[in-house]
This record gives structure tokens, sequence and C-alpha cells, in this order.
């Protein structure tokens, strides 16, 4: 087990009707003026976004909105919402919905806070160490940006090109993370799919490492994993199941928040290339890493087959064969597979409806490295450019 840290300050407001302690919480960590950022017209017509402006006007906090937000959030309108912000005096940032809201919102937090340009800040060509305080109010479970320290917005190049990169800090955390299950209940089951898909590969990126003696978080990463696999099937079948939501809800804040990454290396191999798949063709996040999933393990699995083994018997519980590790490893991603298809997720790029060509590859491959910043993507094993392309070309059909 290798040393670390472990800080979450976010606070977490977890259960029935708790969006209606939003006034409460942004007064407790000092809102006055508050940025309400959210996406499309689903929290108008559920009546969410009234319910949220009414308990603030009831509380004497002003606020002004900022909607819009679409999947693969894009930088310009972050950069429209701090100018926003800035003339209206904003000191605080509610999100309301997902992952791609809550990014978003970290942004323009960034943005309000510092005098730096967002994409200088995305590119990694600067840095910061401040953040406008965020409050969230999550819809949808999936990303666990309610309590992770991560934001990936896309960016717009000059010559057109697009890039979907991240940026960590730990001043980028919310203040407070209101989180009712009842909100997400109308989730679309493709919706549901996705985000699950990506609570599972939250954690099996931490999950796939070559340090030893890490049992602990390994009982806690397997307990999770298992968990989210059922509680995806039953709130594709019964959407207002509230226990079922209740698990992804809590399990996607689990998955990012770091905790299954103590003490160990992570991976993070397959987000950099997925991030190169959906920056290119606008597909939803959990598909695009579950297209390249079981092409990633297959390549890499050498490194350590017992490590694939003991996925597959104590997450899917496949049998374990004692004399073959390798055998068992590839039993595992078999039912993973089997799983993806069970919810509707795709296991390659062709399921996924792209086709990339060997140009496209190259690029792609290119920059899941570049994104990294150094020469290589990954830990479990360190990939080159040529094993990004060959995973993608694993991965066509």
């Amino acid at each position: 087990m290798v040393n670390f840290e472990y800080v979450v300050p976010t606070q977490i407001v977890f259960g029935k009707d708790t969006q209606l302690r939003v006034a409460e919480l942004v007064s407790a960590h000092g809102g006055t003026k508050v940025l309400v950022h959210f996406g499309g017209n689903h929290v108008v017509k559920n009546g969410l976004l009234d319910q949220i402006h009414q308990l603030l006007s009831n509380a004497g906090i002003a606020f002004v909105d900022c909607g819009g937000v679409v999947p693969n959030p894009r930088l310009e309108l972050a950069e429209e919402a701090i100018e926003l912000g800035k003339r209206e005096g904003v000191d605080f940032i509610l999100a309301i919905g997902g992952g791609s809201v809550m990014d978003s919102a970290k942004a323009i937090a960034y943005g309000l806070a510092n005098d730096v340009s967002l994409e200088d800040l995305y590119l990694h060509r600067v840095g910061v160490s401040k953040a406008t305080p965020i409050g969230v109010i999550s819809t949808i479970a999936g990303t666990g940006s309610e309590t992770s320290d991560s934001s990936v917005m896309n960016i717009t190049l000059s010559d057109g090109r697009i890039l979907k990169r991240s940026y960590h800090h730990q001043s980028g955390r919310p203040c407070f993370a209101i989180m009712n299950p009842e909100l997400t209940y109308s989730v679309s089951a493709y919706q549901t799919a996705s985000t699950g898909a990506d609570i599972m590969m939250h954690t099996m990126e931490r999950y796939f490492t070559l340090e030893k003696d890490v049992a602990l978080t390994d009982e806690l990463a397997e307990g999770l994993l298992r968990t989210v696999k059922e509680a995806v099937l039953i709130a594709i079948k019964e959407p207002k199941n509230y226990a079922a939501r209740a698990d992804l809800l809590w399990a996607s804040s689990l998955s990012h928040c770091g905790l299954t990454g103590t003490g160990r290396v992570s991976d993070f191999a397959s987000h950099a290339i997925e991030h190169e798949l959906s920056a290119k063709y606008d597909v939803a996040h959990g598909a695009g890493l579950t297209a390249i999933w079981a092409s990633w393990a297959q390549y890499v699995m050498n490194q350590d087959p017992k490590r694939f083994a003991q996925f597959a018997v104590n997450v899917f519980g496949v049998q374990n064969n004692f004399h073959n590790s390798t055998a068992t490893g590839l039993a595992g991603i078999e039912a993973w597979n089997q799983w993806c298809h069970a919810i509707g997720m795709p296991t390659s790029l062709a399921e996924l409806g792209v086709s990339p060509s060997e140009e496209d590859i190259l690029q792609m491959a290119q920059g899941a490295i570049d994104a990294r910043g150094g020469d290589h993507a990954g830990n479990f094993m360190q990939l080159k450019t040529t094993d990004v392309q060959q995973i993608l070309r694993m991965a066509l059909k």
C-alpha cells in the first residue's frame, strides 16, 4: 500500500426532500448572490428550478440564472457565465443537474475567482489555488462530480479541433451536495445505464492496479461494483425504485471521491481514450467507456492476470479456474460484456455507432497521451501511442 492523502470536505445532505434545505446551506457557506447553473428544460418542466428559485427568494438570497449546459460541456458557456457572474456580483454558484452541469460550474468557479483563461487552465498552461464556492443539487447519478476535485470540459481550438480536457484542484470540490434519489426518477433508461457504467468505470480505473496489499480498498471497491451492477438493472426496470436509485446516487459519490483509490496507483487509461472519442463524436461518456474497456482489458491483462481473475470472481461471480488465472480473467471480461449488453450499453465502437479511420485512430491515440501530460497513458500498463492505436483497432468490432 502506497502513502496517500484522503480529503473530502463536501457536506453530503442525502435523502427525500433534501432540496428544501438549499437556502439554509447556501447561507451557511456564505452565499448572498447565487449563480444558478443548469442544463436544458428538464429542471424547468419538472418544477425543480421554480422550487429552488422560491426557496432562495423566501430566504432573501438574490440569484441569477445561467442554463444551457449540454453533455460534454463547452468552455464557451462557462466563459459567458463568468462574465455574467462578474456583472451581477455573484459570490456563490449553485449547480442543478448531473456531471456536465457540475463540471461547468467548477470551470465558472475557477474563472470567477482567478484572472485566468479557462483554455489555458484546462490545457495546464496555468494553475489556480482558489475557486468561488459551489453547491450542487444532483439530478443524475453517475460522474461523482459532486464530491470530486475533477472537472472535464470540451475546448474548441482556433483551428476548429475539439479537445476534452480535465482540471483537478481541491478548491473545486463543492461545499455541499444535496442528493435526493427521488430527483433521479425521471432519468431515462439509457442515461441510467450510461451513468451506471460510468460509476463502475470510476471504480474499476482505480481497482486495476499493480499495487499489492490493498485488501481493504479492494473490498470497498468490489462491494460498490456488485451493488451498482445490480442497482442499474433494477432502476432500468423500475425507475421509481427508491432503494436502487439511492444506491446509485450514493455509489456515484463514493466511486469518484478518491476513496476506492486510496493506497494504490490508479490507471484511468480508459478515460483518457474515451475523452478523445467523446470529443470527436460527442457520444455519451459511459457508453464510450463500455465500448473500449474490454479491448483495453484484453490488451493489458498479462500485466497481472490474477487481478483480472479476482475481479471476475469477486464482482461477477465467475467460477475460479485456480490453474489458469488468464482463463478466469477472460471469463470476467466476457461477463462484463454480457452485463453491458443487458443494460443496453455497447462493447465495441461499431455498437457505439462510430467507425474511425486509421487517421482518426492515430489522432485519438496521440490525444490520449498528450492529455496526460507525459509520454504515456495509464499505470496498470503504461500505454504509448502505438498501444492506444491497437486498443482502438481491437475495439472496432
